[in-house]
Order: structure tokens, then sequence, then C-alpha cells
């Protein structure tokens, strides 16, 4: 199964995705994780573009061609990369299940972008500023949709796994019970 995170930077992805992966004792790949190795990897100044997204991309195809469950989790602010993931998962031949965080509250917003320190490395966190302008295409597919300002992580990974397991055969590898 491919489980695929995406939100803007602030909105607890990165903390429910990775709570999810524990419970189910999935693969995580995390774009950023990612990026940040090939920045250090090659020299300074050097463009990454969507490198990131591609090094995941082929990490998740080679877990999943394994049988295992992936998380990923990205921004995946454009409806074309989400159509990526879309497209491995078929290509695949794995269940998907897609998930956007959003903080609806946007003073809550705010505080966790200031507030937040880098858990990378090297990792430059955007500002405020840079998250209210990036551009984040609205979802159209269907997915789950959870507003981490008034859900707490373990309410939030609640809500996920009684939805995964509303929608997927308990057949499927998603979860040890």
């Amino acid at each position: 199964m491919l489980i695929v995170f995406g939100g803007l930077p602030g909105t607890g992805k990165t903390t429910l995705a990775r709570l999810l992966a524990r419970e189910i004792q999935a693969v995580y790949v995390r774009v950023d994780t990612l990026e940040q190795a090939l920045v250090r990897a090659f020299p300074a100044g050097t463009e990454i573009g969507a490198a990131g997204y591609t090094v995941a991309h082929a990490v998740t195809a080679e877990n999943l061609s394994t049988g295992m469950t992936v998380v990923v989790d990205a921004v995946n602010a454009l409806a074309f990369i989400r159509q990526i993931w879309r497209d491995l998962a078929a290509e695949a031949n794995s269940a998907l299940f897609e998930v956007e965080c959003i903080c609806s509250d946007a003073t809550i917003h705010q505080k966790r972008v200031e507030e937040r320190a880098a858990n990378i490395p090297g990792h430059a966190q955007p500002t405020w500023q840079e998250v209210q302008v990036r551009e984040y295409e609205p979802w159209q597919a269907p997915h789950q949709q959870i507003d981490m300002a008034f859900n707490s992580p373990q309410a939030a990974l609640a809500l996920l796994l009684a939805q995964l397991k509303a929608t997927h055969a308990p057949s499927e590898p998603i979860w040890q019970d």
C-alpha cells in the first residue's frame, strides 16, 4: 500500500506521517530528508530541483515492489506531483491512500512555522512569508483531509487508522493487529 501525505509546511504532516509509519510498521520516505542529502552530496549552489521527489519515487517504487507499505511525506503542492504518486500506485498494483494535512487556524499555523526547529541537519525551514506565498493547488482526487489545528497528533492518528481500516481490506499489509 502507498500512503501519500501532503500539505503546506507547518501543518503537522511530518509528525502525523511518522506516527502512522511507526504504528503500521511501514517504510517512511521523507522528501525533505532526501533533498537535504542531495544538497550535501553536491557542490554548494547546485540546484536540486525535483531531484528529491525523483529519488523518493524510486525508493518508494522499490519498496512497493517488495510488498512493503510505504508512507511518503512531502508537501506535494501541485496536482501533477500528486498524480505521479497515483500513477506509481497503479503501476505497482498497490492500494493508495492520500492524506492532506491542513491547519485551518492561521494564527496556530503561523506560530508552528515560526517556532519549529529543523530536525534535518542543514535544512532551512521556510518562513511564514514563504509558506503564505507558496504555490499550492487544491486537491481534486478523493483523499482524507486532517485539520491539525484542532486535532492532537494522537487524535489525528486514530482518525487515519479508522479511515484506513474502513476503506481497505484487513488482508492488505497495512498494520499489524
